[in-house]
């Protein structure tokens, strides 16, 4: 019988305690830090001529309240040059982030550059493309 009493009275507390909770749980609102926003975060280019100049384009603007400091670009691998704003970027403000990979490579490619700033997370941006042979004609 003392089993049974103290098996209920454990049922009874836990259905108590169970109750005590809230029915509907609140959403925890995570306040997203402004900074520098890219109208595109990858940039995609087939058939690019062999031994070409090409430059692929990272435009950003500055949604924070104090000027943006890019602090570094990281590319993925020394085939991949990047060339950031040396001077702050206001509030308000649009600059570029100008990426060159090295059209000597044949074939397809695919390469990150990570962007450190003072005002956001780091921001990875991707190219990706495909470099035609030297034989190859394009029109």
């Amino acid at each position: 019988m003392k089993y049974i009493l103290f098996t209920l009275a454990f049922v009874f507390a836990a259905q108590v305690n169970a109750q005590d909770a809230p029915k509907t749980a609140k959403k925890e609102v995570v306040k997203q830090k402004k900074g520098i926003k890219f109208t595109q975060m990858e940039i995609v280019r087939e058939n690019i001529p062999y031994g070409s100049d090409e430059t692929f384009s990272f435009e950003f603007k500055n949604e924070g309240k104090t000027p943006a400091l890019i602090q570094g670009v990281q590319t993925s691998c020394g085939c991949t040059t990047a060339n950031k704003p040396e001077e702050p970027v206001k509030p308000g403000k649009k600059s570029v982030i100008s990426v060159k990979y090295d059209t000597k490579r044949v074939g397809n490619f695919t390469k990150t550059i990570t962007v450190t700033s003072n005002v956001s997370e780091p921001i990875v941006l991707t190219i990706r493309g495909t470099v035609l042979s030297q034989d190859t004609k394009t029109n």
